[in-house]
């Protein structure tokens, strides 16, 4: 390929004019970055108009990784570090040539590098950097498994494996992405499920034992993916890893046991809350994965637009004391939007305290309390001493009894600003809960300023979402009236593992505790209670998930499986 300077080169197509070529070149100046992600980083240019430009001019071909299956055995022909130092990836090969997928295929010094390496002529083609980025993570992190896989059983027939894995038994933090090629086989398998983990975005892993092996599965966007097999007899082997990761006792193995780590993944760190569950073939393993310091999701991001957003804002924003409720099943983002209003809350004039298990977040500016029940160190006790420390807005993980309730309920009428979650389907049912679990309608009345309740939906994936016109009978499923829509769905990609959908939001009810809706609540009447929701303008969850199929965020059927039912 000739050498051309791809500022000339998007000026000479008439792409970008030559001011902001200039422009883009400042900026570029000092930053060390390539020119091209600083033209798509402000605005000048999208990935597309850089794409068909460079395919155009230079005759490179486009290759959509997302939907391209590449070889394993290309994981052996250029080596790991080059391949993530430049974010390129082998995809095909023949003894004297290599294709080689890059977002920038004018980067000619890594195009050179990889040319020394693998001794082959380098045929580059253009992909879209996110594609690269993840086709390199799954490739390397597959190799390295399947290759810590082989060297088990190698050194299982040698009954070498024991003693390298009780190496690391005092080990309590562990650098995932670090150089492993002197570490045990069952080291290096578990680091790569754990970066597999983290580059699919995923919640948890669960490491299932079976009749035929242990099934490694991860759940992604709610549900659970399958990615590995790993043979019977090195199961143990795998579950002794995690045990000691945690610092449990690897030799029980009859009865539940939880325990923790902390992990660094590419720079970044992670606690790891694992659980082990004996079975009949075996003991089953689960892992949450929590990040320490994530960006908290903005409000927006979680989901919260139009009349929901400004409903939340206003709720929160204007009560200063009372109790304000999140509440939804497991699983359905309570915790984000929770730490989203701390974090919208969190001032230099307000002593925030939070109360949680786990700490999940930690959040500069706010006074973390961590619950441990075993040393008595519970919602209720902590609570209660929280209550004298002078506190502003306390901030109660989860209401779980009726004493955290009651002692939530009386310190929010106290002048105090209660923020906790409940697990509930609906915004009404929490009041039957609280009821349920012991808490006098009085105090519900007259401490509860609002409730949200959310629940979680997929996102049509964006690289394979098409339109389509839905049967009036689906229509009329979602309650839509008689007339000519447009819905859409995911065909199915490798970027959603052929599933249609690829990231979650969250669709809300938001109910304000009016004048009416607290009488109802002291009088324990149902009837009064919808009487005065439906005078308080309140649209159930419902009305929000028609929005969202409506702008093509999700589906009929997602929202079908969420809610249960179009009632």
């Amino acid at each position: 390929m000739k050498y051309i300077r791809l500022g000339d080169l998007l000026v000479n197509s008439g792409t970008i004019s030559q001011q902001q070529l200039d422009e883009a070149l400042a900026l570029q100046e000092g930053s060390g970055e390539r020119l091209g992600a600083v033209l798509q980083k402000h605005g000048f240019i999208t990935e597309k108009q850089l794409i068909d430009t460079l395919m155009s001019q230079l005759g490179v071909e486009f290759i959509d990784l997302n939907a391209y299956s590449i070889p394993p055995e290309m994981a052996q022909i250029l080596p790991k570090n080059i391949a993530k130092k430049y974010m390129v990836v082998p995809v095909r090969a023949t003894r004297t040539d290599l294709h080689l997928a890059m977002a920038d295929p004018l980067n000619f010094v890594a195009v050179e590098e990889v040319q020394s390496v693998t001794r082959r002529r380098v045929i580059p083609l253009i992909a879209t950097a996110s594609a690269a980025e993840r086709a390199v993570q799954n490739l390397y992190s597959n190799q390295g498994a399947m290759r810590a896989i082989e060297d088990m059983q190698r050194d299982l027939l040698g009954s070498q494996y024991g003693t390298a894995a009780g190496a690391v038994a005092g080990a309590q933090s562990v650098a995932v992405d670090s150089d492993e090629a002197d570490a045990a086989p069952a080291i290096r398998l578990v680091n790569s499920v754990i970066d597999r983990a983290c580059t699919e975005g995923a919640s948890d892993i669960h490491m299932e034992p079976g009749e035929e092996g242990m099934t490694i599965r991860m759940r992604i966007d709610g549900a659970l993916r399958s990615i590995i097999t790993v043979p019977r007899e090195l199961q143990t082997s795998v579950i002794s890893r995690m045990k000691i990761m945690a610092r449990m006792d690897i030799a029980q193995k009859h009865i539940p046991q939880d325990g923790r780590t902390n992990v660094t993944v590419r720079q970044e760190t992670m606690d790891l809350r694992i659980s082990t569950l004996p079975t009949i073939h075996g003991e089953k393993v689960v892992v949450r994965l929590l990040r320490k310091t994530p960006e908290l999701a903005s409000l927006e991001g979680i989901g919260l637009m139009g009349e929901n957003l400004e409903r939340f804002c206003r709720l929160v924003d204007n009560t200063t004391e009372g109790v304000i409720l999140m509440v939804g099943p497991t699983g359905s983002g309570k915790t984000s939007t929770l730490y989203a209003m701390i974090d919208r809350l969190k001032s230099e004039e307000v002593n925030l305290v939070s109360l949680e298990d786990p700490v999940e977040y930690h959040i500069g500016g706010v006074c973390q309390v961590q619950i441990n029940e075993k040393t008595g160190l519970t919602f209720a006790s902590v609570l209660r001493s929280v209550l004298r420390q002078d506190p502003d807005i306390i901030a109660v993980g989860e209401i779980r009894d009726g004493e955290t309730a009651e002692i939530a309920m009386r310190a929010a009428m106290t002048g105090h600003l209660v923020l906790s979650t409940v697990h509930t389907n609906s915004a009404a049912s929490s009041i039957d809960r609280l009821l349920d679990i012991g808490v006098e309608p009085y105090l519900i009345a007259g401490a509860v300023k609002g409730i949200i309740s959310q629940r979680l939906v997929r996102r049509v994936c964006p690289h394979c979402r098409k339109e389509y016109v839905p049967s009036p009978e689906e229509a009329a499923l979602m309650g839509f009236p008689p007339g000519e829509y447009r819905f859409y769905k995911g065909t199915g990609c490798g970027e959603c593992f052929n599933t249609g959908y690829r990231g979650r939001t969250g669709a809300f009810e938001i109910l304000n505790v009016t004048p009416r809706v607290r009488q109802a609540i002291h009088a324990r009447s149902l009837k009064g209670l919808e009487e005065a929701m439906e005078a308080a303008s309140f649209q159930p969850i419902m009305e929000n998930c028609r929005r969202l199929v409506l702008e093509g965020v999700t589906t009929v059927e997602e929202v079908h499986r969420v809610l249960g039912s179009f009632s």
